[in-house]
């Protein structure tokens, strides 16, 4: 039934995710070529086609396979699983909430996600990543969203404006728990946990990542449906609930798949900010309210900030490396001041 009524929504620019498409192919390029040691193009096509079976008439080094086949594209992979995630878990966090300052990492997702992934490491389970380690982060990334949502239903008066506090208490709350691991772990757990803690891609294998991926694609899978049902809500919860959908299903399912996919990100990554914040707003610029483009277009255009940002974190200090929550957060804070003035002035965001 409302399927008919919310097709009439103006199905905007559907080039845009070709030319997302194009931009990822690009940066995926990029990634591979450029870093610390410079891989040129047929040298990693004869690397690649020797790996299915093929021979060419390139010669490479075995440390050159090495860096491309365990370095680069493991961390490519991972990049673009985690920005997907990131990006779609702002789009959706935004419509459900009607708040366009909603983000995992600000409103305590991530950090709820991390305090849980901390305490697992520091409490004897090493830094391995296996299976446990993103369902750890996924329990505590859906407590923290339960618990934010809960509280926020019960205040008086603006309920969003609540969930935004509320999420900043729960983040600061979080933050603090993870201070208090931080202060009892022994050096080389604090080294670890430090860097993990600003984000980066640079602990990724591919048998680390393959949990973590898995889990990442059950949560996008979902989240891709739920983009009609998520237009109704552009109308009001009430409105929705009266061209017949369940809104207590969809909020539930919602937040399972953004706590799943954002607990499982943040359990390889660390916590990365800003980019579910940056991403949707972007993405709506370009394509309108409409989330048919809204979700994909954002788990592209999330996948792209992701990788160049890991670009410019693994060369701009050559042989070091930033960490990549620093790069996104160098962007990320002026955009959310900038939000936040917007807001003040009564401006609106298409949601």
């Amino acid at each position: 039934m409302y399927s008919d009524i919310l097709t009439r929504l103006h199905y905007k620019k559907p080039n845009l995710i070709v030319l997302l498409c194009i931009g990822l192919m690009i940066a995926v390029v990029a990634n591979i070529l450029i870093g610390g040691y410079s891989l040129p193009l047929d040298k990693i096509l004869a690397i690649l086609l020797a790996k299915i079976g093929l021979t060419t008439s390139i010669d490479f080094a075995q440390h050159e396979a090495g860096i491309l086949l365990s370095i680069r594209l493991p961390r490519l992979v991972l990049g673009i699983f985690v920005g997907a995630a990131l990006g779609i878990s702002g789009a959706v966090l935004q419509a459900l909430f009607r708040n366009p300052l909603a983000e995992p990492g600000l409103i305590g997702v991530s950090s709820g996600a991390a305090l849980f992934a901390v305490g697992y490491i520091v409490m004897g389970a090493g830094f391995a990543v296996s299976f446990m380690l993103p369902l750890i982060a996924f329990i505590g990334g859906i407590c923290a969203t339960l618990l934010i949502y809960a509280l926020s239903r019960n205040a008086v008066g603006d309920k969003v404006g609540s969930m935004l506090l509320i999420g900043i208490a729960i983040n600061a709350i979080s933050l603090a728990g993870i201070g208090f691991f931080q202060f009892i772990s022994d050096d080389t757990q604090l080294r670890l946990v430090t860097f993990w803690m600003m984000g980066g891609l640079g602990s990724a294998t591919w048998k680390s990542i393959l949990p973590t991926l898995l889990f990442i694609m059950i949560g996008l899978f979902a989240l891709l449906r739920c983009a009609v049902p998520l237009n109704a809500y552009l109308l009001g919860v009430a409105e929705a609930g009266h061209l017949g959908i369940d809104t207590k299903k969809l909020t539930k399912i919602i937040i399972l798949c953004v706590a799943l996919i954002v607990g499982s990100a943040v359990a390889v990554s660390g916590i990365i900010s800003f980019v579910g914040l940056i991403v949707p707003h972007v993405v709506r610029q370009f394509s309108g309210p409409d989330h048919r483009i809204v979700i994909p277009a954002s788990a592209l255009l999330g996948a792209i900030f992701t990788l160049i940002a890991d670009l410019v974190a693994r060369t701009v200090v050559i042989p070091a490396e930033l960490p990549i929550g620093l790069v996104c957060s160098a962007v990320g804070g002026p955009f959310f001041l900038w939000l936040l003035l917007e807001k003040n002035r009564g401006a609106g965001y298409g949601l």
